[in-house]
């Protein structure tokens, strides 16, 4: 069983946007031009992952094999839904008085 205990990072910068990597290697293996964009990283937790484990928004086995091959893993926001669409629906209208 591949098992890997990392540090998860968030962006100051990018709502909702970690940094896993490796305890081991920290950030040492993090391209410098990501750590620019993705701003001061703040810790958020330690964890061990292995592959049969639930994560929020990423899958286990993707998150180590990424930290493995390029030294980190980068989880981007989910899409933003179009909030403006049938919200109008809630809205009173004049012709409705």
């Amino acid at each position: 069983m591949t098992k890997l205990l990392c540090n998860i990072y968030k962006s100051r910068r990018k709502e909702e946007t970690y940094l896993y990597v490796s305890l081991t290697d920290d950030l040492s293996r993090v391209p410098e031009v990501l750590l620019e964009t993705f701003g001061r990283p703040e810790l958020v937790t330690k964890m061990i992952i292995t592959p049969e484990r639930k994560l929020a928004r990423a899958d286990a086995g993707k998150v180590i094999a990424s930290i493995a091959e390029k030294g980190f893993y980068l989880q981007m926001p989910p899409p933003k839904e179009n909030l403006g669409l049938g919200l109008d629906v809630f809205c009173k209208r004049d012709e409705d008085e």
